[in-house]
């Protein structure tokens, strides 16, 4: 098979959770430590830092993987979604996993897939550990996919795990409250492996200090410690990134201490070079100026919570806001929270996960917003142009499908 056969196979044969949702999420390790062992463990053998949380842990793992090129190190980072290729989600030192790769790896571990029909996921994190495996990265940032405990990328033991935040997200699989959640994403610390809280929160504590306790971890809430984050500037520029990086630093300080060779001098500049280092798109990306047009992958009420008062800090006339959510997500109490003088496009991404456009319809009416239901992210996009004049804005999100199906980006 050549490249776009193999990626063909993999997305006709192996559920994936991105464009089916749940029935693509296994709630165990088994097909994952399969495909690793007749791989020869390529988990063991090589150094990681594992990335949960709800919101955050996407820019916070290319951040870290940043810091560590700008030290010079040879750096894996495995993340997902991808937004235009698959490739995005495996990369060294910024660099996508080349599409021979890919090919070969398929080829390769074929008879197993057939064997024991592994989701699309843990098919890919197994090509992720295969390759850094290979090419003998130094260290590895590993973004977990969906949770923390049952997740796929879990079969690693880390220099260090990274848990950002807790959020109501996904609830039909992790739980109904934030303990709930919190216990799921804590599934990650590992025996004697420090642990970085990037946000306490009084529900989820008791949850983090209790597990970092069973597992003699140490424990520290980045929030809690004295970081001076006015000192580093970063070139992400969502409001949010504010609590980020404090995770970040809070991770970088422990490394330190384990004796990772991380300078002032390369913290900063990893920092200040995230994007053209990594490659990171899709975090309050501007795509045009006038009018100031901006598209974000945040996509649950958490994020909204900040990404609402960043487009009010904006300087605009008028705003428009080009909207797609998935099925599971709760829209009334994200609705209430969005601008009530923006005009609003709704759309609906190409995936099966994707919340029908006549869905979005029902569930936005009762709230008398000012909008217009367009099936097509890029029409949608272009209704949205045609209305605004140079001194408007115009924002684009609500789903990573959405913002992933941007021509323009």
């Amino acid at each position: 098979m050549n490249y776009q056969q193999t990626l063909d196979y993999l997305f006709s044969a192996l559920p994936m959770y991105q464009r089916v949702g749940n029935v693509a999420f296994k709630k165990d390790l088994t097909n994952t430590l399969k495909l690793c062992e007749v791989l020869d463990n390529p988990q063991h053998k090589f150094r990681s830092i594992h990335v949960a949380g709800t919101n955050g842990k996407g820019s916070s793992s290319h951040m870290l993987a940043s810091v560590f090129q700008s030290a010079g190190y040879k750096v894996g980072l495995y993340t997902s979604p991808h937004l235009k290729s698959f490739t995005e989600r495996i990369r060294i030192n910024g660099q996508p996993i080349p599409e021979q790769n890919v090919v070969d790896f398929v080829a390769r571990i074929q008879p197993t897939i057939e064997e024991i029909h592994p989701s699309f996921f843990e098919m890919t994190v197994a090509m992720a550990f295969d390759y850094f495996a290979e090419e003998q990265v130094d260290i590895a940032i590993i973004e977990v996919g969906l949770g923390g405990r049952l997740d796929s990328t879990n079969i690693i033991t880390p220099e260090l795990s990274l848990i950002t935040n807790i959020g109501f997200d996904h609830m039909d699989m992790l739980g109904n409250t934030l303990q709930e959640i919190a216990f799921e994403k804590a599934g990650v610390i590992k025996r004697n492996v420090p642990v970085v809280i990037g946000e306490s929160q009084n529900e989820t504590t008791p949850v983090f200090t209790q597990k970092a306790k069973e597992m003699n971890s140490d424990l520290v809430f980045a929030d809690q410690e004295p970081l001076n984050t006015s000192e580093y500037s970063l070139d992400l520029p969502g409001m949010y990134q504010a609590k980020n990086i404090k995770g970040v630093l809070a991770a970088v300080n422990v490394l330190r201490k384990k004796g990772w060779e991380i300078s002032e001098e390369a913290l900063v500049h990893g920092l200040a070079n995230v994007k053209t280092q990594t490659g990171l798109k899709g975090r309050w990306q501007i795509l045009s100026e006038a009018p100031l047009t901006v598209c974000d992958t945040g996509h649950n009420k958490e994020a909204f919570d900040y990404i609402i008062p960043q487009i009010e800090s904006c300087s605009f006339e008028k705003l428009y806001m080009v909207l797609g959510f998935v099925n599971d997500k709760k829209l009334d109490s994200l609705i209430p929270r969005l601008p009530a003088q923006a005009e609003f496009i709704f759309c609906e991404a190409k995936v099966p996960r994707a919340m029908k456009l006549e869905r979005i319809e029902e569930l936005v009416s009762p709230f008398g917003l000012k909008a217009d239901f367009v099936q097509d992210i890029n029409e949608a996009i272009a209704l949205a142009k045609s209305k605004a004049t140079k001194n408007d804005m115009i924002y684009i999100g609500g789903s990573t499908f959405v913002v992933a199906e941007i021509e323009a980006l």
